[in-house]
């Protein structure tokens, strides 16, 4: 009797560890953590102390169980402040502040229990996780996650899973068949619902499943075969004194009503739970979850779904890890989602996406934020398997620990191309014609607008050419490409044409001070000269050169004639046809005409000024004088025929 009362804590009228005990052994985690939580609250001696901390480490388990971290964080720690010598209570506390997002506390539980148990794999993987975790937050995909309100109760809505257009998912809510309570969970047992749209495309209200699908048992985490017409699904496996596991079961779809479900056996292991199910796109095998003797904790492993027994196949240590692996989703044969524990993530559950290799190994990825959180994240499906739309469950801000159904989205990249179309003197080209051709095969035309504006959506990482052509002027031609970043972008391409009536201006050629020698900085606009030409090889021009005021009428007509032939010899070096040039010397006897772009680029002039040698003289500053000498000293050439060796 003294035994027993020891035993129970400070009173025999208390619960007992031993009931306690019993509840864990069977699951039983929410009746295990009231029971722990009674016994917990009468040591209150110091003699108690050492059972004190028993009990903590014991209530924070049923906790951690339940996946209400901060509560079992909360408990591990007064495990440890009251001596438990259990050393794992030092790695669960840091795997609950990591489950909780607090990385640096976590860090330092990590590396606590690494100088004791230098070894532990699973301690050095939720290390690289915390430390990695704050990276991912300030890098979010472009995912993005929405609280699916509609499909959501009070209690718990998890694991969606499309069906065609139909979404089926387990839930809690106070509408489930049967009154009892999971000892499980606390909550009343799960049941299978699914929400349909209307004809505007438009989620409605959830219902039950038709059928006899539906128990006083917990039903949930279904998937579906090609067809449709075959569920396979979980099912609580619960009786007196007999520990609660879980199993799969099939239930078959007619006229809209589903079948009793009937149980599906994937081995002749009776004492190993099996859960999650996930049939491949093809339909030759069932993925699922089990805490079969494998690489630890609970492992995702297949099975043929025609053969079973004998095909079992464990999916390895790239899938596997000494945690917990579950919830596989197939989008692909090659494609698989899945969530752990035991792989670097945020905290807690995080799901990842692993690609079968060519040579049968899997390639994993974390998929980031927001898809992850501190919290459980899990149970991913999508709508279609060629776009990334979808639900999938989280725990993610509730203190209870209870999952919700999220919708998430990856929105098309907005990668625009903006521009402006305008002739040389910057006057905006209305009902320009745009044409862009992309190496993918894309091939896009537009006019511009009578501002000369113009926009396209365009592709990543793909290469365009473009052409702008109008009525009265030059085609001009450009190319670029986008890049490869996952991110909104706009780029920005202007053309200028050149017109078939007036002087087109030739910016940024120099020569040298009072000579026709060619500077090297006029390399780049002599070659665009070059290739618009080309471009164009039916024209023939004429160049002209002018100077500015300073000097006599003879002198600056030689000068600008030589300066004009100087751009003619370069053309004619870079293989254009002699006899498509001219060239011709003005001088100082055609002062140039301001324009809206001079005007933009020189605000003391207005348009229409003619910076005449009288016009500078009268103007009171020196430098508007040097500025307008500057303006008039120009390189142009005119357009003087279309046709050039058309006939």
């Amino acid at each position: 009797m003294l035994v027993a009362c020891l035993l129970g804590g400070t009173s025999c009228r208390g619960p007992k560890i031993a009931t306690a005990d019993a509840q864990m052994a069977r699951g039983e985690y929410y009746d295990a953590s009231k029971t722990y939580r009674k016994i917990y609250n009468k040591l209150t001696k110091k003699t108690d102390r050492p059972l004190r901390g028993e009990v903590a480490y014991k209530m924070a388990e049923a906790h951690r169980h339940l996946n209400q971290s901060a509560r079992a964080a909360a408990a591990y720690q007064n495990a440890i402040r009251y001596g438990y010598p259990d050393s794992l209570a030092q790695l669960y506390l840091a795997q609950m502040l990591h489950a909780e997002g607090k990385y640096t506390p976590a860090i330092r539980a990590y590396e606590e229990f690494l100088m004791r148990s230098p070894e532990s794999a699973i301690a050095e993987t939720g290390l690289r996780g915390a430390r990695m975790s704050q990276k991912l937050k300030e890098n979010p995909t472009r995912y993005v996650v929405k609280n699916a309100k509609l499909f959501n109760s009070r209690r718990a809505d998890f694991a969606p899973m499309f069906n065609d257009d139909v979404l089926y998912f387990t839930t809690t809510n106070e509408k489930v068949t049967g009154d009892h309570r999971s000892e499980i969970t606390g909550m009343k047992k799960s049941d299978i619902w699914m929400a349909r749209k209307n004809e505007q495309g438009q989620w409605q209200r959830p219902e039950p499943v038709e059928g006899e699908l539906n128990s006083e048992m917990d039903e949930g985490i279904i998937s579906f075969s090609p067809d449709g017409n075959t569920m396979y699904l979980t099912k609580a496996r619960r009786a007196p004194n007999y520990n609660t596991g879980v199993e799969l079961f099939t239930s078959q779809r007619n006229d809209a009503q589903w079948s009793s479900p009937v149980k599906f056996d994937v081995t002749n292991d009776t004492i190993s739970s099996f859960g999650h199910p996930a049939v491949s796109p093809s339909g030759e095998y069932l993925y699922f979850t089990s805490d079969m003797p494998g690489n630890g904790g609970k492992d995702i492993w297949r099975v043929n779904i025609k053969d079973r027994i004998g095909t079992l196949e464990n999916l390895g240590d790239a899938i596997n890890t000494p945690g917990d692996e579950v919830f596989p989703y197939l989008l692909t044969d090659s494609i698989m989602y899945f969530s752990s524990d035991g792989h670097p993530g945020l905290g807690g559950l995080d799901i990842f996406r692993a690609e079968l290799r060519p040579d049968g190994s899997w390639s994993v990825s974390n998929v980031g934020v927001p898809l992850n959180s501190a919290a459980d994240d899990f149970g991913m499906t999508f709508a279609k398997s060629d776009h990334p739309e979808g639900f999938f469950s989280s725990n993610r801000g509730d203190a209870r620990g209870y999952d919700h159904i999220y919708s998430f989205e990856l929105p098309d990249l907005k990668i625009v191309l903006t521009g402006y179309v305008t002739d040389h003197d910057e006057e905006p080209i209305g009902g320009a014609v745009v044409r862009i051709v992309g190496n993918d095969g894309s091939n896009q035309r537009t006019a511009t607008r009578p501002d000369g504006s113009f926009s396209f959506p365009l592709n990543r990482g793909v290469s365009y050419a473009m052409m702008a052509g109008a009525r009265g002027y030059l085609n001009a031609k450009q190319e670029f490409s986008t890049d490869t970043t996952e991110t909104d972008a706009e780029y920005g391409v202007d053309f200028m044409l050149a017109s078939l009536s007036k002087p087109n201006i030739v910016e940024n050629i120099f020569y040298d001070f009072d000579r026709a020698t060619l500077r090297p900085e006029s390399q780049e606009a002599l070659d665009g000269l070059a290739e618009m030409l080309r471009d164009n090889p039916n024209i023939t021009i004429e160049m002209t050169s002018h100077t500015d005021r300073v000097g006599t009428e003879e002198y600056n007509l030689d000068l600008s004639h030589r300066r004009a032939k100087a751009v003619i010899d370069y053309l004619i070096e870079s293989g254009i046809a002699p006899d498509r040039l001219q060239y011709q010397g003005y001088g100082k006897t055609k002062p140039k005409t301001v324009t809206k772009r001079v005007a933009r680029l020189y605000p003391q002039f207005k348009e229409g000024d003619v910076l005449t040698e009288d016009f500078i003289l009268a103007l009171p500053e020196e430098a508007d004088r040097q500025a307008a000498d500057q303006i008039n000293r120009r390189t142009e050439f005119n357009i003087l025929s279309v046709d050039y060796k058309m006939y």
